[in-house]
């Protein structure tokens, strides 16, 4: 036992030296390991560019939705999966934050992109039916727009959250008979935004059955068609403006070198690339940084509501009364 022991020392020291000798400054592991959404893109040509300025490898760890990456690092908060994380946003934060997950407070949440959560739909579905489009969410509990909607859940998705922030905002205690409605009219609900906008919406790859979908204003711009026109088009009014964050996580086995990969999430290099990767509004760019075929299929919204909602008060029990509402 005791050679055994020796043996690892020795190994271990000169794993030391080696790092050493390569940073000059640094005994942290070369690979940096960051936690995120389902929906974070990062290119091998960028992983290949942080190694070469940091001598650091990435590792990616995908945790679902936003609602679930949160909700897993708060349960891993004194051994943590990763070093950093992507992708915790302004509907989350407080969890995040009353979880201990990022290194210190709210100084530990960088804004990386944003979007806004809108309601798309298929234009192809609405001119084939002769159906005039909703101008935002209050009008989907109209007959005619039965069983058309899909949406996200707010208990696992950020999408579904800043959704219901939404009718809060709108309707006030009246945002539990808009619910109602809802449900009445026949919308359809999904874990995540994946499956609500890949699998159940008509307008995307799944060619689903729900001709309406809870996504982003930036979504028409990844539906162009071969004729110029994009199949889908978003009701820019009242949606709400979400923000992504990165940060350190506390407890991480890596916190010098995951600082350095948060950075580089708020570099040109990254920011550039965020709008056609991932459909957000980079940060740290916007409105640069944007393809110039937003303009006509990826504008943001005219206007938004709820996103200064007080989600630390407010978020459990809206949760709790979609549950009751929706079983």
């Amino acid at each position: 036992m005791h050679e055994l022991l020796k043996k690892a020392a020795l190994v271990t020291v000169a794993a030391i030296t080696a790092a050493a000798a390569l940073t000059g400054c640094t005994s942290e592991p070369k690979t940096v390991t960051i936690a995120t959404h389902d929906s974070f893109v990062i290119s091998a040509q960028q992983i290949k560019e942080f190694k070469k300025q940091t001598g650091l490898t990435i590792k990616v760890v995908h945790l679902g939705d936003a609602g679930a990456l949160t909700n897993k690092l708060v349960l891993t908060q004194a051994t943590p999966v990763a070093d950093a994380f992507f992708g915790i946003d302004n509907t989350f934060s407080n969890a995040a934050l009353e979880g201990n997950v990022v290194v210190d407070d709210s100084s530990g949440l960088t804004p990386i992109d944003f979007g806004d959560v809108c309601f798309n739909y298929d234009r192809y579905y609405f001119e084939a039916h002769q159906l005039t489009a909703p101008a935002d969410f209050t009008e989907l509990v109209k007959p005619e727009y039965q069983n058309l909607t899909v949406i996200e859940n707010p208990a696992s998705s950020s999408t579904g959250l800043a959704f219901l922030a939404t009718t809060v905002a709108q309707f006030g205690t009246g945002y539990q008979t808009y619910w109602r409605q809802f449900k009445t009219n026949g919308v359809k609900i999904d874990a995540s935004w994946e499956d609500a906008y890949y699998v159940d919406f008509s307008g995307s790859s799944g060619k689903g059955a729900y001709p309406i979908v809870l996504s982003y204003s930036t979504s028409p711009a990844d539906e162009v068609r071969d004729d110029g026109q994009s199949q889908t088009a978003s009701m820019n009014s009242k949606c709400f403006r979400q923000t992504e964050y990165a940060g350190v996580l506390a407890n991480a086995k890596n916190p010098g070198n995951a600082k350095k990969l948060v950075e580089y999430l708020r570099s040109s290099s990254f920011q550039k690339s965020i709008a056609e990767s991932m459909y957000m509004y980079p940060s740290a760019l916007y409105p640069k940084g944007v393809p110039a075929s937003w303009a006509k299929f990826g504008t943001s919204a005219t206007t938004t509501i709820g996103d200064k909602l007080n989600f630390a008060t407010g978020r459990q029990s809206w949760i709790e009364t979609f549950i009751k509402v929706f079983g």
